[in-house]
Parts: C-alpha cells; structure tokens; sequence
C-alpha cells in the first residue's frame, strides 16, 4: 500500500524538478550566428561551451541558475550561451581558445571572466563589470557602506590629474578583478591620513594603504598586487592568480582536518604574521594556508610532510623549505628575512634540467594516476600500442632472416647447370664451399682430356 502511494509522489517530484529545470533555462538564451549583429544593443553575459566537454556539462546548471537570479532581480545583463563548435568563426572572433570560457560583452569591450565558477561570483562579476568603471562615492554612509560590502576595493582621491588618467587605464584593465571607486577629500573616513593630493588608495584587511609611485612602481601592477587581502585560503586556482602579482608566497600547509596542535600552531603563526607584520611585509610577500599536500607535492615535485611551512617565487618557480623549527612568529619573520638577504638555499626553478624533470613528472603522474584510477584502461591505453610495436618489430626482424635463406637458396640454384649434361661427359663432383680452386696446371689437363 505503502509503495503505491510512493509511485504518484516520486512522479509528481520528478515533474517538478523538470518543470524547474525547463524553467532555470528558459533565463538562458541560445544564441546563433545573429547574434554577431544584434549583441551591440545590449550587455551579454555569454558561456562559449563545446557539447563534448565535460566541464560545460558541470557548468550548465550553474548557468542556468544565473540566468534565473540575473533575471529575478532585473539586471540589465541578458545571459546566453552558444554552441561555440557550431559557430566557430564568431568564438574565434571573440577570441575563445577553450572551453567552457565565460565573456562579459559590453559595446565593442569583451571581459573575460577568470573565477571560480560559482553562482555568485559570476554574478559579482556581472554586476562589477557591466556598471561604470569608476563609481563615485557622494558620501560618508556610502564609503563605509562600500567599505561592509567588499573586502576589497581601490577608490582614487582628488580631481582631474595625470595620475587620474592612469587610474581609469588601470580600471579598464582590471575591472574584472576588483571594484574602482573615486571620491573627494570631504567623503575619506577620518583616519586616513593623506601625504599629498592626489592619491589612490586601497582598502583591504580593516586597514588602508597608499600608492607610492617611486616605491611601487607602475600604477596597474601595483593594483594587480594589491587587490588580494594580506592572508587566504589557497588553492591551486588562486595560486596560478597569484602567479601574477609577482610577490612570494609563504603557505602553511596542514591537514585541516587534523587537530593536533602542530597543524593548528602552524598556521595561527603565519596568521599572526600576516597581520603584525602587514606594513614591513605586504610588498613582497603574500600569506595563507592549504589544506593537503597534493597540489603541492605537484607544484614542487617533491613529497612535503604535513605539517610544514613553504615559500614559493612563482615569478621563476624556485622555492623554500624550512631550514630551522618554527617556534613563534619572530622564528617565522628570521626565516623570511634571510630569504630576502639570500642567506636561505632556494630549490628549484625553470632551468633546462628541471624543465625535463618537469616532462619526466608530468608523464610519470599521469601513468599513476591512470593506473589508479582504472587499472583495465590503463592496461588497454598502454599495453595495446606496446603490443603493436613488439608485433611489428617482431615482423622485420623475421622478414630479414627469411629473406636472407631466399637469397642463399638463389645463388645455389644459379650455380648449377641449365640443363642435362651431353652423354659421355663425367660430372664433376660438386666443389665445396670454400675448397681451394684447382691449380692451372690442372685445369689445363682436365680440358685436354675434354678434347680426346
């Protein structure tokens, strides 16, 4: 009895869920080659996907979730997706090389998007990108309400300058990445302290900092570094990001899982770190912890025991092992001060020879990893080619011998006589191979006998 009440009841929920599921995408349009005309009138959040591609297939629910929400709320932004293996000459056009890749289209600007794909950040990114590039602040409730909603964002301070202009290319760059904001003196919280007018500034980590162009450098690198709060949870996405700011990475890896005091102590220390010595070091370094070795190990090529401490240079793949116990932050701040007077050993870095170690790794891991994820598959992928290639080297080696048998059997045959011999003549018996041939004299005499 119990059962047929269940039928009607799982039915009815797989409706549902269908009816939601056509309801999800139906936010979602599919675009085709008209859309190369007609996109110019509109701003479009566009997924390039291939139907193959594992990855899009992931993707797709996702998508058709921010098409819902974009749609709920009334955004401007319309979001569509097209089948970028169909209409390959408008992906080319908007430069897609992979998929799924997820673009921001506004007017004759493509953004491309690089986060994590997740609902809402690919909402953040749509609402970041497609609003102005530089937003005013008009007020003090604005400024700190900014300052609640994001935990990190650059405002430029002042009127119309050199550096003003610098500030807008920066944006234009970055706008994906972070949010850009200008405002007057008046609208500044109190405990900014301004040097000199104008002035860009960055507020992150509870504190502000100041751009200085003869310490700093570049304007846009400078944003590029900065836009990162001091300490993060890392993983192997956010480190190739990080790739980018050119600073040192010092990483607590632990098990977090683990609560041993080890595990714990050693990331309260980078933690502490990171925060009481965030004006000596937030130039050249970036703090944050990991959970698990495995990128790592990959990273390093190596096997790190957990838990331990590790400095990456990503800017030329070298890096740094502990080479004393970390007891407190001050051991931590002496280990990173002699990385910076070079006094520590760095491992690793992209010469020809770990270059090659590096193909040797990769090959090695993706063996392993097939083998272990599917010991029939990697016998098939690798077993099957060994075989053709010991079948074929089999094949010649046997075709030579034969043909060599073939070749003595000729000459044999072209060494006997075409016919019977005439009656009355003995046969000579056949002469051995490598016999010596008969003296002159005799051969004169067996042809004399030849004549009688």
């Amino acid at each position: 009895m119990a059962a047929r009440r269940r039928g009607p009841v799982l039915r009815l929920c797989a409706a549902v869920f269908l009816l939601d599921l056509a309801f999800c995408k139906g936010h979602v349009e599919d675009l085709d080659d008209s859309f190369k005309e007609s996109r110019k009138d509109d701003i479009w959040l566009v997924d390039f996907y291939a139907p193959w591609c594992g990855h899009c297939k992931k993707l797709e629910p996702i998508w058709n979730e921010v098409g819902l929400e974009m749609k709920s709320i009334g955004s401007p932004v319309k979001v569509g997706k097209m089948d970028a293996t169909s209409y390959s000459s408008i992906a080319s056009e908007f430069g897609v090389r992979g998929y799924p890749t997820i673009k921001l289209l506004k007017g004759d600007l493509a953004y491309n998007y690089r986060g994590p794909r997740t609902k809402d950040d690919i909402i953040e990114f749509a609402h970041r990108v497609s609003g102005a590039l530089i937003r005013p602040l008009p007020s003090q409730q604005m400024f700190e309400h900014m300052q609640k909603r994001h935990r990190v964002f650059f405002v430029y301070i002042g009127g119309e300058s050199p550096l003003k202009e610098k500030y807008i290319d920066a944006a234009s760059e970055l706008i994906v990445y972070t949010y850009f904001f200008s405002a007057s003196e008046e609208v500044v919280p109190a405990y900014v302290t301004l040097k000199e007018m104008p002035a860009v500034l960055v507020f992150k980590d509870e504190t502000y900092f100041v751009y200085d162009e003869y310490e700093d450098g570049d304007l846009s690198s400078w944003i590029n570094r900065e836009r990162f709060q001091n300490y993060l949870t890392m993983d192997g996405f956010l480190l190739y990001e990080l790739g980018d700011t050119g600073k040192l990475l010092a990483i607590a890896v632990i098990d977090e899982k683990n609560t041993s005091v080890e595990h714990t102590r050693l990331k309260s220390i980078i933690q502490e770190v990171a925060r009481d010595y965030r004006d000596q070091f937030h130039r050249d370094f970036q703090f944050g912890h990991m959970d698990g070795n495995d990128y790592i190990n990959t990273l390093l090529m190596d096997e790190l025991k957990l838990p331990t401490v590790v400095v990456l240079n990503t800017s030329n793949q070298q890096y740094f092992l502990l080479d004393r116990q970390i007891k407190n932050a001050e051991d931590m701040v002496q280990f990173i001060n002699n990385i910076l007077d070079g006094t520590v050993h760095a491992q690793g870095g992209d010469s020809i020879l770990q270059r090659l170690k590096r193909i040797v790794f990769d090959a090695k891991s993706t063996v392993v990893s097939i083998f272990r994820s599917s010991p029939l598959m990697g016998c098939f992928l690798f077993g099957l080619p060994l075989g053709v290639i010991s079948i074929m080297c089999y094949g010649i080696c046997t075709a030579d011998a034969d043909g060599g048998y073939i070749e003595e059997r000729y000459e044999v045959s072209k060494s006997e006589p075409d016919g019977p011999e005439p009656e009355g003549e003995s046969q000579e018996p056949p002469q051995p191979r490598g016999a010596a041939l008969p003296a002159p004299q005799e051969a004169k005499d067996v042809l004399e006998k030849k004549k009688d």
